[in-house]
């Protein structure tokens, strides 16, 4: 069986607004599927709100496996969500503009990282970076594996509340997976850039990061942004086709 090709999913993805962890994300809002029941919208919802955890976790994790105990220190070293919320950013903020229809914008609280604990600072800092993107990546194919099992094993029909559920919050997590990626500080694709730049670039691109929400924002309005992002959520997808390809 294979994994549809919902073009539209994947255009509107790009067009959504932001649901943030460490860095941002793209959020299944419901202007993705206005077919979506309130029911479905709210477990999707859910699933993104465990996601975040999840991701943020993630970080500390890595964090304090390289050497810098302070998110765990201060709880954040969890999967509960609750600790990684921001009241404002997470729920107010992205709230009030989901009531007024327009794009979702909004932020997790990030999870702090003392530079100078990590054993190696410049390679641990991407480490912790990568980390949230490879969670997300992971429950991405967490999310396929159970939809390609109710879709094919368990014979649901695909406009069932359970499949339209898991498979939305597969692209969640690959949106997450792709947008977190993308080099543009403080987005976590950026700590590798840093990594990955010669030194005498560092501190110019290090500099951006004082705009970075607002480069953030404005990005997204860029066709080559914005088919570049589709491309990798494209990609992703494929890969996680490829590797749960053994259920269909």
């Amino acid at each position: 069986m294979d994994f549809p090709r919902p073009k539209s999913l994947l255009r509107r993805a790009g067009e959504a607004s932001l649901i943030a962890s460490a860095a941002f994300a793209l959020a299944p809002a419901p202007v993705l599927a206005p077919g979506l029941s309130p029911l479905a919208i709210a477990l999707i919802v859910a699933f993104l709100i465990l996601s975040l955890g999840i991701h943020e976790a993630a970080h500390a994790w890595v964090a304090w496996r390289c050497g810098d105990s302070t998110a765990k220190d201060l709880g954040r070293m969890t999967l509960n969500p609750i600790a990684h919320i921001d009241p404002w950013m997470t729920i107010i903020i992205p709230g009030l503009l989901a009531a007024m229809g327009g794009p979702i914008f909004g932020g997790a609280k990030p999870v702090p990282v003392s530079y100078h604990r990590l054993r190696h600072p410049l390679r641990d800092m991407a480490l912790v970076a990568l980390a949230g993107p490879a969670s997300n990546f992971l429950i991405a194919i967490v999310f396929a594996v159970a939809w390609k099992l109710c879709l094919g094993r368990a014979g649901y029909e695909p406009e069932s509340l359970m499949v339209q559920v898991l498979l939305y919050s597969m692209f969640a997590n690959i949106m997450l997976t792709a947008f977190n990626l993308l080099p543009i500080p403080p987005l976590d694709g950026s700590r590798v850039m840093t990594w990955l730049l010669p030194a005498s670039l560092r501190p110019g691109y290090q500099a951006l990061e004082r705009f970075g929400i607002l480069i953030v924002f404005l990005a997204l309005y860029l066709p080559p942004v914005r088919r570049a992002l589709n491309e990798m959520q494209r990609s992703i997808l494929d890969v996680i086709d490829a590797l749960t390809s053994v259920i269909a």
